[in-house]
Formats: C-alpha cells, structure tokens, sequence
C-alpha cells in the first residue's frame, strides 16, 4: 500500500510526481461516516483486513508495527499485536485466509502468520538479498496460495500451503513484472495493492505510478495490461475485488475511491463511479463487508511519512462509506 520513507528517494520521486495532498477540509461526502477509531498518537495505518467468520476487523499501523483488533460493534479498536511483536517494524498488508489466520507483510522484512484465537505466531518467510526491497500487500487464492508484491524490486512473491505447513522460510519470487511496466526513473515504487480472483484463475496487480493494472495468469504465467475504460489508476494503493467482479480502488493523494466493473476474463475494466472527498484523509486501502466499505484513514501527510507535512494529525480512524 504505499509510499513511505523506507526508501527515501523513491518517496520524494514519486510524491512529486503525483502533486501535493490536498487540504482535509470542505464538505464531506453523506456516504462516509467513522466505523471505529484507533488508540495511539500516531498510528498512521495502513493495511485492512476483515475476518468474514466473525466480522472482526484488523488493521496494521505502519509507523510501528502494531496490529488493531475491532470487535463488531465496537467504536474503538483494541491492540492485538503489539509494536515489536516478533521484530517488526511496520504493518502494511493484512489478510485473514479462509482459515482464520491473519497474514501480516513487514515492508522491511517479509510476512507472518498469526493465529487470530491466541495472536501466536505460526509461520515467518523473510525477502531473501539486500535492500532495496519493499513488501506491500498481498492476496491469498482458493488453493491457499499467498501471493505478495514488492513495490521497489516490481516482483511478485509466492508462499504456497506446503511452505506454510512448514513454517519458516524464504519468499519465493514468482512472476518478475518489471519488463511490462512502463518506463520511468530509477527507484520509482511500482506494484502495490494485489487481489485475486474467485476461480484462482488470475492476480490482478496495480502499478501505482504508471496508473495501470496488470493480469498475471496463473495458469501460465502470462502478463498483461488491463484494458481500462474511463480512467486511470494513479496513485492507486489497496485493491479490494468482490465475487462479481466489482474492483474497488483507494487512491491515496487524490483522496479518492473508485470502483470498476471487470469482465469476465479480467482483461478489462470499466470505471463505474467516483468518490472524492478530504475527509478520506490519505486513503492507504479498503475492504469490502456486510454491505459498506471500510477505508483505512492513513493521515499519512500530517506528520507521517509523506513529504512535505501539513500538521498534526487527528484522531486516527477507519471511514465506512455506503453505496460504493
């Protein structure tokens, strides 16, 4: 999800690109409202993930790693994991699999699996070679195959079940997409949100500053760029795609929501709708549940990572918006 300061000058490349983050001011939207809030000062979250067994949502910080627990009905969320936990330093991508483990990538270091019932710790798979590197989000496929992508190196990553029985061990490079990306400089963050699709036929990977989506097949590893009518995806961070084949997008300097209509096969996709609004305050990712749409609030352009800053930031908080 994400543009941070891990690699310094990718961040500065690529917020200059893009333009300033507008002020958090002027009417917001009726649709958006505040689902639950966050403790801490300084939280600046970043990744999301619902449990749909029980309707409880996690939520990663990036500025220390720390894992939010909200209970439903809860209005304010609850430390599961707390900073530190097992060394890690950020939170970015957060997924729980169909069989209620929460997945969690350290952008520094790789991911995690954790039992959601004891917040015990099950497995770890670490990015192999020196930085730069930058583990961002990830998806899981039916056959409980975890796919993660790397924002700096372009590639995706591959944990299948049989590594995860195992318990420990290397990220896998699975599909290198730096040869279908479009030019641009040196050290530019590239893949970020990632979703698949419900047959496991295909990843659907976005190229936050190229403003494209990708098709990788896996059934024969083929790469291609979506067709994309109606618009772009700049600026694009977290992915979230439902069973029918709606695509929902946070954009996060524009302050901006999308949701697309794919075809059947995935190669194309249509814009459908368009929600911009200060209020979303830096939205990093999103999650789609129980009729709304959770969006993490990053604030991550007041007194986080994005430069320049422009204030304090205020409570941190997770939107749900209606009707997108």
């Amino acid at each position: 999800m994400k543009l941070m300061t891990t690699v310094a000058l990718t961040t500065t490349l690529t917020f200059a690109a893009l333009g300033a983050a507008p002020e958090q001011a002027g009417a917001t939207d009726a649709r958006i409202s505040t689902a639950f809030s966050l403790p801490g000062g300084k939280v600046y979250p970043e990744g999301i993930a619902a449990d749909p067994r029980t309707h409880t949502v996690y939520v990663g910080s990036y500025a220390d790693g720390t894992v939010y627990r909200a209970r439903p009905g809860r209005r304010t969320a609850e430390v599961f994991l707390p900073s530190g936990t097992d060394g890690r330093r950020t939170a970015n991508g957060l997924q729980v699999d169909d069989r209620g483990r929460l997945w969690v990538t350290d952008s520094t270091a790789g991911v995690s699996v954790y039992d959601t019932a004891t917040g015990a710790r099950l497995a770890h798979f670490e990015v192999a070679g020196a930085s730069p590197r930058f583990v961002n989000d990830l998806t899981i496929t039916p056959d409980g195959t975890a796919y993660l992508t790397d924002s700096v190196r372009s590639v995706i990553y591959r944990v299948t079940p049989d590594q995860l029985a195992a318990g420990s061990g290397t990220l896998t490079e699975a599909y290198d997409l730096t040869p279908a990306l479009r030019p641009r400089p040196a050290g530019t963050f590239t893949l970020n949100g990632i979703v698949s699709d419900r047959a496991g036929r295909y990843l659907l990977t976005v190229d936050m500053t190229g403003g494209d989506l990708y098709r990788v097949d896996l059934a024969d590893g083929a790469v291609r760029r979506v067709d994309l009518v109606g618009g772009d995806l700049k600026a694009a961070d977290g992915l979230d795609l439902s069973p029918d084949g709606t695509l929902r997008v946070a954009h996060n300097v524009p302050n901006t929501l999308t949701r697309w209509q794919l075809s059947g096969d995935g190669t194309r996709a249509r814009l459908v709708h368009t929600l911009t609004d200060p209020a979303l305050q830096i939205p990093t990712t999103l999650t789609h549940t129980r009729g709304r749409t959770l969006v993490v609030r990053s604030q991550f352009d007041k007194g986080g990572p994005m430069t320049p800053s422009t204030g304090a930031p205020t409570t941190f908080t997770i939107a749900s918006v209606r009707d997108l």
